[in-house]
């Protein structure tokens, strides 16, 4: 029962460790919109930014 017990929690503690992983990038690698326009040598920055698409 007690080895059990440790299985539980040693899987409990691996779910949470797993689950703060960090979050995807947008593609930019990591870079904000208009350093990858500077990058690119596009005229706008629109085409890099997420959610920010008309």
């Amino acid at each position: 029962m007690k080895t059990l017990k440790k299985v539980g929690i040693v899987v409990i503690a691996g779910l949470f460790l797993a689950s703060c992983t960090p979050l995807k990038s947008n593609g930019n690698h990591g870079l904000p919109p208009g350093q990858v326009k500077k990058v690119t040598g596009a005229k706008s920055a629109k085409h890099y930014a997420p959610g920010h698409n008309k």
